[in-house]
């Protein structure tokens, strides 16, 4: 099967713009020659990838498996060229929304001491699942795991963290040591859209909330709930990561708790990633063993990959 480098960088080009034309341009040719350039890569890998007609453009189940294989190889070979030219490149962490909270500066500040020839760099993602299928970092934290994940992903449960609400220092509740579910019925609730831990079903039947409002980050929703606007409930880390002193946090005593969850491939794609993946371990003790496998990968796929290393 004869797939070329250009083959591939035109279906993530087509992925990531989301139009033949839009891809054209990034790549710098005609729209016919990426049209020929699909076709091609469909006729040798012998099945459809993009159904398009005149109005729309979609990827197949097997186009968008290979889109998001054919991003991750890309990211790979411009990373290896990269440390070709520079000896190594930093160790790219990405998180949504508040990192690992009080743990984050003890963590990094460990990693610098004892690994102070590979540096890391942290990056604050809208959606830094994609990004690390597309190799634009090599390791995420998240509290939301998608409905399914990737297969080449190896998922590490680290720990079960509380669940807060956030309210306006001006609030009523705001002198309460800690709230239930219920005195937040009938208020409205802000949501942040990079923050897929909160919705209306965490509420009892007949106690749900009066309305809910998405906003688009986390300056926003602290905003909201600062003027009085509404009310939130966030992950405890977000405490630490987010203080703001026109907000109160007070724990929530019937909301249950949010996994944390450390994600890397599981074939790594930097050469630091199975140390820094120790190295959370060692932070965090009870780092997948606090919470279940949940059904994934879980533990047993990054050690079988530490191993193969």
């Amino acid at each position: 099967m004869n797939v070329e480098l250009r083959h591939l960088r035109a279906l993530a080009a087509i992925g990531d713009e989301g139009s033949i034309t839009g891809a054209a341009a990034v790549l710098g040719i005609s729209q016919p020659a990426l049209s020929r350039t699909l076709d091609q890569l469909e006729h040798r890998v012998g099945t459809r990838l993009v159904e398009r007609t005149t109005r729309r453009l979609a990827f197949t189940a097997a186009g968008e498996r290979l889109k998001e294989r054919a991003q991750r190889i890309l990211g790979e070979l411009d990373d290896a060229l990269a440390e070709a030219a520079r000896s190594t490149r930093p160790l790219r962490i990405g998180f949504a929304w508040a990192a690992l909270g009080e743990h984050t500066v003890d963590l990094l500040r460990g990693w610098r001491q004892d690994h102070p020839r590979t540096p890391v760099e942290v990056h604050h993602l809208a959606d830094p699942y994609t990004a690390l299928l597309r190799g634009s970092v090599d390791v995420v934290f998240l509290r939301a795991l998608p409905e399914r994940t990737a297969p080449d992903l190896a998922v590490l449960p680290l720990y079960r963290e509380p669940r807060v609400a956030a309210v306006s220092r001006d609030d009523p509740l705001a002198t309460r040591p800690e709230i239930a579910l219920r005195d937040l019925a009938g208020r409205t609730v802000v949501l942040c859209a990079t923050a897929a831990t909160t919705s209306s079903a965490l509420w009892p039947a007949g106690s749900s909330p009066a309305a809910t409002r998405v906003v688009s980050n986390v300056d926003e929703w602290l905003t909201s709930i600062a003027t009085g606007e509404a009310v939130g409930i966030t992950a405890e880390a977000t405490r630490h990561s987010h203080p703001l002193p026109a907000v109160r946090y007070l724990p929530l005593t019937d909301a249950g708790p949010v996994t944390v969850h450390f994600l890397a491939p599981a074939v790594p794609g930097h050469p630091a990633t199975a140390a820094f993946r120790a190295h959370v371990r060692d932070v965090l003790p009870t780092a997948g063993t606090a919470v279940p496998d949940l059904g994934r990968k879980g533990d047993q796929s990054l050690n079988r990959s530490r191993r193969d290393r």
